[in-house]
């Protein structure tokens, strides 16, 4: 996705800066070998045991080889990261972002876990089947390559267990409008009577719509169409080279507004998820500016609106990388999806590159099926000048924080301008949206706001169904602009926080009125339509 040179050069000027400096390195020197006096005098005391999911086996922990050699590992592992933090600057936290995100990617990679003779559960199950574990590794990496058709990646789940339309996104709906940009799909009723207020959901363009329609029992489409709302989803397009040239203005006019056209209603209520939140925000600026009300309130799911701290993905954002990135997109006319996919994967590497290199390649294991990793495993393009922008005018200059910052549809983009009523669901541990950052932009924001705080991180933070009865949320009635102080005074509760929108929304969805149904005259296709289906090399 982006140009790694920038990384190297970081992590090198980190390294150099240490070892150009003779008497601070030899504080380094000193205090690590201390440090490690203390390890080995303290190695036969009893450790609580490891919450790394990499050394969860019992072997990791009653073998004293391999339970010696993985404290070791994260011992030193430990050091590095506290010499790296220690060497940071306070005032570039991107440099220092860079630096850990290097320093992360080499100490995940040497892992004991990784290699056949120092992971003993890879090596117990070797000598007992003879090697056959490794014998269906190698084929396991062979289908890998097969498949592989512009770039390489390791299967994480097993694709063939799924077929959007099929399995997965089988809500029930008709395809109602259509252009180059977008399917609008409207879900048929499963009550006789439904709110007055119908909703617009705006999926992210990074990402399939699929994933607030997985299965039955977790589609946040179907829970909604359940609860009694008529329910609309907009389907990008997977964009290619004759996208090249649409704007983030595109996605507003031919996308948004276009739905909201489609539709035919006086108002609609909306929600934006991640980059969809984005689009949401600035279409109601655009709303505002004309003097229009179409949106009667609105709903964000892990979305930024200040960039000033965009959380790890930092990493990549500079003018050298975005550049180099750029001229990329100049000859495809769109970024691969793929390569976004495996930028993203690397931001969290243990989890989603070196987990299944060890279950599929080292152990032998055949994938599982799992449907939100298959959705991950179904990446979109972006178009060329639109991510430009996005990247560019957002996420390196923070312009959409700043009334008027942006101009999008020829009008300046003011955020306050919205006044209606906003919900915003954020999550604990996302790291695509940092929850304190997703807080800072709903201050932009000025009609009345609910936030909400789930647990988990991106994705299972939202998509979290009632029955399953997992993640809970906080919340607090009290007015801040400190997310911290926010944090300390919000209450915890054991529930998802679809009740807690739910009850919210109904408020905003006027009476009950006979459940709209598709008018047959529009009806273009059964949901979920065709744009969904176009996968990456088809």
């Amino acid at each position: 996705m982006f140009e790694f040179g920038d990384l190297f050069k970081a992590s090198q000027k980190f390294w150099t800066d240490i070892l150009s400096d003779p008497k601070k390195l030899a504080e380094m020197q000193a205090n690590y070998w201390e440090n490690a006096l203390k390890f080995f005098q303290h190695s036969e005391q009893e450790k609580p045991k490891s919450h790394d999911r990499r050394f969860q086996g019992e072997i990791w922990e009653k073998n004293p080889f391999f339970h010696s050699l993985k404290e070791w590992y994260l011992f030193n592992a430990e050091q590095l990261k506290n010499i790296a933090a220690a060497q940071s600057r306070p005032d570039d936290r991107k440099s220092a972002r860079k630096t850990q995100f290097m320093l992360d990617q080499w100490i995940n990679a040497v892992s004991p876990a990784n290699f056949i003779l120092t992971n003993p559960e890879v090596l117990k199950e070797t000598l007992e089947s003879g090697g056959e574990n490794l014998k269906k590794g190698w084929q396991n990496f062979l289908k890998d390559m097969e498949k592989s058709k512009k770039r390489f990646s390791i299967s994480m789940t097993d694709l063939s267990a799924f077929e959007v339309g099929k399995n997965l996104a089988i809500t029930p709906g008709k395809v109602v409008y259509q252009n180059n940009l977008m399917q609008l799909i409207q879900y048929l009723p499963t009550t006789e009577k439904v709110r007055a207020t119908p909703l617009l959901i705006i999926p992210p363009w990074i990402n399939k719509y699929y994933i607030l329609d997985l299965q039955p029992h977790n589609s946040f489409v179907k829970w909604i169409v359940d609860q009694g709302y008529t329910v609309y989803m907009i389907s990008w397009v997977n964009p290619d080279k004759q996208h090249a040239e649409k704007e983030f203005s595109d996605y507003i006019h031919d996308g948004l507004l276009s739905a909201l056209d489609a539709i035919g209603e006086k108002e609609v209520n909306a929600v934006g998820f991640c980059i969809g939140g984005t689009l949401l925000a600035c279409t109601l600026a655009y709303l505002a500016y004309n003097k229009q009300k179409r949106i009667k309130s609105a709903t964000y799911l892990a979305t930024l609106l200040d960039f000033a701290d965009p959380g790890d993905i930092e990493v990549f954002i500079d003018e050298e990388q975005i550049s180099a990135l750029e001229k990329v997109m100049a000859k495809t006319g769109y970024l691969d999806g793929g390569h976004m996919s495996a930028t993203f994967n690397l931001l969290r590497s243990n989890d989603l590159i070196w987990t299944y290199y060890v279950n599929h390649y080292l152990k032998g294991k055949s994938p599982v099926p799992f449907d939100i990793l298959y959705w991950n495993s179904d990446p979109t393009n972006m178009p060329h000048k639109m991510h430009s922008q996005y990247l560019r005018d957002m996420y390196l200059h923070n312009k959409l924080r700043e009334p008027g910052g942006m101009t999008l549809c020829d009008v300046p983009i003011d955020l306050g301008e919205a006044k209606i009523p906003s919900y915003c669901i954020a999550a604990q541990h996302d790291h695509i949206a940092p929850w304190q950052s997703v807080f800072a932009g709903m201050q932009l924001l000025k009609g009345p706001l609910r936030f909400v705080l789930g647990e988990s991180g991106h994705i299972v933070g939202i998509v979290n169904p009632p029955p399953a009865k997992k993640y809970g949320y906080r919340l607090s009635a009290g007015l801040t602009d400190n997310p911290e102080a926010w944090l300390a005074e919000s209450e915890h509760h054991q529930d998802t926080w679809w009740n807690d929108w739910i009850n919210w929304l109904s408020d905003h969805s006027g009476t009950q009125i006979k459940a709209r149904v598709p008018d047959p005259k529009s009806v273009i296709e059964d949901a979920p339509g065709s744009y969904v289906k176009v996968r990456l090399g088809d």
